[in-house]
């Protein structure tokens, strides 16, 4: 689709502009936001530009150009004003790592779509049932870390937030119209309670990779070196680790265990990785194979009664659904179903403290999702 007959976006680069622009946004009581990060191109990735979308006025803060970001945090917190996202999760997650921001009044437009049972719920195929606009999908993998930002990059920016306002207000009507409006609303006040994952240790980045649990204890020791080689490298050399050398070739090297360097080739590495990491990878592997072997860290099995729980709810679940017309995490989160699982309540009093965090599904499923928990107690 083309953006050219649309005004230019502003390109916020100065604190000035910064401030100018927060208080412009202050204004308004809905607001589209998108974010783009560099994880394909960095060791740690970063929020590189922030899209903002009012009506008629677009918007792209540059991050590595400011060294503060604090007059938008109280935009963000803010009861009043309503920040549209489009698969908010990520981005939330992104700016609350990068710059400390806390959030309220969130609307996503994936969440509405999956709460009134739409299949495709990607933006693209959103704004092509819904406007009959294409989204050019040829800057997905954008080094958006690197500056200058072309002209073209930064038009295909704007369009992710554009949009979102319209898009927003269909969604909005659809769900008033279905009774579902309750429902998503729950999920959006959910979504503002980001949550952060601690990284995992380096003694454990090995058993991420598939085919890892196959190994024999010693070839698991060696692929433990071999991943805390590969993060030392991704990191000085700035650059993710997939990047650096593929989990396919790593669990090559750990199942053959090579002791030469023209043996590296035979593994899958590359000329050039054997000429850059090969001295490093043949150390790796000697310090595996005099470490003690590994195992796969131990994870108690789930009790009977917990399974028989968890496969009585998913029936349930799947049936709410089908009632419905929706997928069947959009009637109770799976996270909460293992909740409700593990601690087996008896009581509408005990299941209300282990749902308060979705009020209107206790209210609404609260006796039937009881009824279920007492059948399938032993």
């Amino acid at each position: 689709m083309s953006d050219t007959d649309l005004p230019d976006p502003l390109l916020v680069t100065q604190a000035a502009q910064l401030q100018m622009l927060a208080e412009k946004l202050a204004s308004q009581p809905l607001i589209a936001v998108d974010t783009e990060s560099n994880s394909l191109y960095a060791y740690q990735e970063r929020v590189c530009l922030i899209q903002f979308s009012i009506p008629g006025e677009d918007f792209l803060v540059d991050p590595l150009a400011l060294d503060d970001l604090s007059p938008l945090a109280p935009l963000f917190a803010s009861p009043q004003h309503e920040k549209i996202f489009h698969a908010a999760e990520y981005d939330l997650l992104c700016l609350q790592r990068d710059f400390g921001f806390s959030f309220a009044n969130i609307f996503d437009t994936m969440v509405a779509a999956r709460t009134l049972g739409e299949e495709r719920v990607g933006l693209g195929s959103i704004l092509f049932a819904e406007f009959g606009l294409r989204l050019d999908k040829r800057y997905q993998r954008a080094n958006w870390g690197k500056r200058p930002l072309p002209r073209d990059l930064l038009s295909y920016a704007r369009l992710d937030t554009h949009y979102l306002i319209p898009l927003r207000n269909r969604l909005l009507e659809r769900l008033q119209q279905n009774k579902l409006w309750p429902l998503a609303a729950e999920d959006f006040n959910r979504a503002c309670r980001v949550n952060g994952r601690a990284p995992a240790s380096k003694d454990a980045l090995c058993w991420k990779i598939n085919g890892a649990r196959d190994l024999s204890g010693q070839q698991a020791a060696v692929l433990q070196k071999l991943c805390i080689y590969r993060d030392q490298m991704a990191r000085k050399l700035d650059r993710p680790a997939f990047k650096v050398l593929s989990d396919r070739i790593l669990l090559s090297l750990a199942s053959h265990c090579p002791r030469r360097r023209e043996d590296l080739l035979a593994a899958g590495m590359t000329p050039r990785q054997v000429r850059v990491f090969g001295k490093g990878v043949l150390r790796a592997i000697r310090q595996g194979l005099n470490a003690p072997p590994a195992h796969q860290p131990y994870a108690p099995r789930p009790s009977e009664d917990y399974l028989l729980l968890i496969e009585a709810l998913s029936d349930w679940r799947k049936d709410q659904a089908r009632r419905m017309g929706v997928n069947s995490d959009v009637i109770l989160p799976r996270s909460i179903m293992r909740k409700i699982a593990r601690q087996n309540p008896s009581d509408l009093q005990t299941l209300g403290e282990i749902m308060r965090e979705v009020p209107w599904r206790f209210e609404k499923f609260g006796e039937s999702i009881l009824q279920v928990v007492r059948k399938g107690a032993f």
